[in-house]
């Protein structure tokens, strides 16, 4: 037993009226013994449960991620020094929503914007649909590739992924604790701040709560972090919706701002795809790649005008969205598809 992370255990579980927070040194310490084996698995799993029940404040997410940071997988900065774009959404995946990020990444990349994505396997307590899954029913066999072949692919083809057991397995060790403790812990929140990517980049969070938004608006000030956005999106991705206004908080340099967009204002229904397993999903990519109308497709050309426009490409959004019809129209989407899995 580790008599350090006891007490590290003992101010964060000792109760509502007397539990105290971490500091942010305090936290990382934490952070790495869990990690590395140090703390039991039995003042791990209490750890998860008790930091759950407090909350973490946005200093202990900031000390989290600076041991994400020293232990993580690290993707080298790219030739060209374009600002990558890095999507974080939640690694317990989708249960009620159909993914758009993978298809949106390809448009975004055949464009010539650097795409850098994470994720793991289906994870407790959710068990929703990963990304991994719906790579593999592509023909993307993305979890065999060294981090080296991650940068490569991010440097020759505009579109990577890191993938949490191969490339970050210390954080892959804790992910059975989630089952065991039956909640998802302060770490699901840690996963859409965290990026691999040591180069300039452009971090984007999906979120649900407003609170778990400040702590991540917060904590990337702590990290010295200027260009982000959040974005409340389907189940806490960083897909935009169509069935709802969505809320989006832009952050550049020291000026921070508050947008609200309805799908409807810019000619989309407010029809939100549903949910269907991997091999589905996979069809409904090529469909779109291939410029098949549908909904998905619509649904497609709403994130992907939003993201070439947040990327700086238009200055207005229904530019951006011609912009992305034209991309897949023109068969660029599906050729970039087709150079992904030609370079495996």
């Amino acid at each position: 037993m580790s008599k350090e992370f006891r007490e590290f255990l003992r101010k964060v579980g000792s109760g509502t009226h007397t539990s105290k927070s971490l500091t942010r040194q305090e936290s990382e310490t934490a952070t790495i013994m869990m990690l590395q084996g140090v703390a039991t698995p039995a003042q791990i799993g209490a750890f998860m449960i008790a930091h759950r029940i407090k909350r973490p404040t946005s200093e202990e997410l900031a000390g989290m991620l600076d041991a994400y940071k020293l232990l993580g997988a690290k993707v080298a900065p790219i030739a060209s020094g374009k600002q990558v774009l890095v999507l974080g959404s939640p690694y317990d995946g989708r249960s009620k929503t159909a993914p758009v990020s993978p298809v949106t990444a390809i448009v975004l990349a055949a464009a010539g914007i650097p795409i850098l994505m994470h994720g793991g396997d289906r994870m407790p307590t959710k068990e929703g649909l990963p990304f991994m899954e719906i790579w593999q029913a592509l023909g993307l066999n993305w979890q065999d590739l060294s981090i080296e072949q991650v940068q490569q692919n991010l440097e020759t083809q505009n579109l990577g992924f890191v993938y949490l057991p191969k490339h970050f397995p210390l954080a892959q060790s804790l992910v059975p604790y989630r089952d065991q403790i039956g909640k998802r812990p302060p770490f699901a929140t840690l996963e859409l701040m965290w990026s691999p990517y040591q180069g300039n980049q452009f971090i984007v969070s999906g979120f649900v709560h407003p609170p778990t938004e400040s702590n991540i608006r917060e904590a990337f000030a702590q990290h010295c972090l200027t260009e982000f956005a959040t974005v409340k999106g389907w189940e806490g991705s960083v897909d935009l919706p169509r069935s709802r206004t969505v809320i989006i908080g832009l952050n550049h340099g020291d000026r921070f701002e508050r947008l609200t967009l309805s799908a409807r204002n810019y000619g989309f229904s407010s029809e939100d795809p549903a949910i269907a397993n991997a091999s589905e999903m996979a069809i409904k990519i090529i469909s779109a790649l291939k410029a098949e109308p549908s909904e998905y497709l619509n649904s497609v050309l709403w994130n992907c005008g939003f993201y070439l426009w947040l990327y700086g490409m238009h200055e207005e959004i229904p530019a951006a969205i011609a912009h992305a019809q034209e991309i897949i129209s023109s068969g660029a989407a599906l050729q970039k598809f087709e150079n992904l899995l030609y370079s495996q």
